[in-house]
């Protein structure tokens, strides 16, 4: 079976929300999924410990090429997500996902263009799209 496209995704959850139709619904539950999300990811860390931060300022050298920064640049991340949490962040995750996809269908647009356009500017600014 392949995988749904965008604009199904998109469509199935067009069919399937009938509880929170309304426009501040959709939003206070999307940053509700959201906190939901960074909660999982520090459980994993905090309470199964499959995981570790270790965050430490980021340096970069002037003299360095991009390849060299990305080299030094550190996640702060140490370990795997263990199978237990992987489940637990993937399905937070994909309820994110899914009221992402509400607030489109409620707004009218489109995930497939949205991502397509975010492509196409971190193809023409590349390493300054998020600077």
């Amino acid at each position: 079976m392949s995988s749904p496209t965008l604009q199904d995704f998109q469509d199935q959850v067009a069919e399937l929300l009938l509880r929170h139709r309304s426009l501040l619904d959709v939003l206070s539950k999307n940053g509700q999924s959201s906190a939901s999300v960074n909660r999982a990811v520090v459980k994993a860390i905090t309470e199964c410990g499959c995981i570790q931060l270790h965050a430490t300022k980021q340096v970069f050298e002037p003299g360095d090429s991009l390849e060299q920064a990305k080299e030094h640049a550190g996640t702060h991340v140490e370990g795997e997500l263990c199978e237990n949490c992987r489940e637990v962040v993937g399905s937070e995750l994909g309820r994110e996902l899914f009221y992402m996809s509400a607030l489109c269908n409620l707004l009218g647009i489109r995930m497939d263009e949205v991502v397509a356009k975010e492509s196409q500017k971190c193809a023409t600014l590349g390493l300054f799209n998020m600077s």
